[in-house]
């Protein structure tokens, strides 16, 4: 396990005027079959289905994280296909961790649920330049900015493929304070939070690529 030395600098923020405009933008969007839309540090980002590959990995993850939540002394379960809202801002995670009964985050307009309830969102890096850039730099900044109390990068395309997670988030910062990265092949436990204690492993992410 290594600690990671890069933050990446925070992006400049829209003003209230832009937030409105991309929010009444994003509500009025309808989207063919397969593409999903989300609103991260002032743009909509339009993004398809992920490939075979990325959907193997995060339906491991949500069975195995699951089967973990089962125990009726945690009353948390996970959660994808759901708006996260914080604020103007949209994110419709890989797989997220919430509480049972959330009725009292859902927001005012029934479209999501509000981060506040929240402890952990994963996040299976996309391919592609504009894939790993949102999953690795923009969200990690919009994740701390709305203080996720843990996210995880699950990224094949990291060298060989690695896991990296972010606690500790600092959101004026939009940064975590800590960073902690291994490679495909090695294990890496959640140490805090409703997930506390589980283990991400080559069971859910695979062999290292082309290792």
């Amino acid at each position: 396990m290594t600690a990671l030395a890069y933050e990446a600098p925070e992006a400049a923020m829209p003003g209230p005027d832009l937030d409105e405009l991309l929010w009444q933008a994003w509500k009025a969007m309808e989207l063919p079959e397969g593409l999903r839309a989300e609103i991260v540090e002032g743009f909509i980002e339009v993004s398809p289905t992920g490939r075979f590959s990325h959907g193997q990995v995060s339906n491991q993850l949500r069975r195995q994280l699951t089967l973990f939540l089962a125990d009726e002394s945690r009353p948390y379960v996970v959660n994808n296909d759901i708006n996260v809202m914080h604020g103007r801002k949209v994110w419709i995670p890989d797989a997220f961790v919430a509480p049972k009964d959330v009725d009292e985050f859902v927001t005012q307009d029934g479209l999501g649920l509000d981060a506040r309830c929240v402890g952990l969102i994963v996040e299976v890096v996309s391919p592609g330049h504009d894939g790993t850039q949102r999953d690795r730099v923009r969200k990690r900044r919009a994740y701390a900015r709305a203080g996720i109390p843990v996210y995880v990068l699950i990224d094949a395309y990291d060298d060989h493929g690695a896991v990296t997670l972010l606690t500790d988030p600092r959101p004026d910062e939009a940064t975590y304070g800590c960073a902690n990265r291994v490679s495909y092949g090695t294990e890496i436990t959640i140490p805090e939070g409703p997930a506390k204690g589980f283990t991400i492993g080559e069971a859910i992410t695979g062999p290292p690529r082309n290792a």
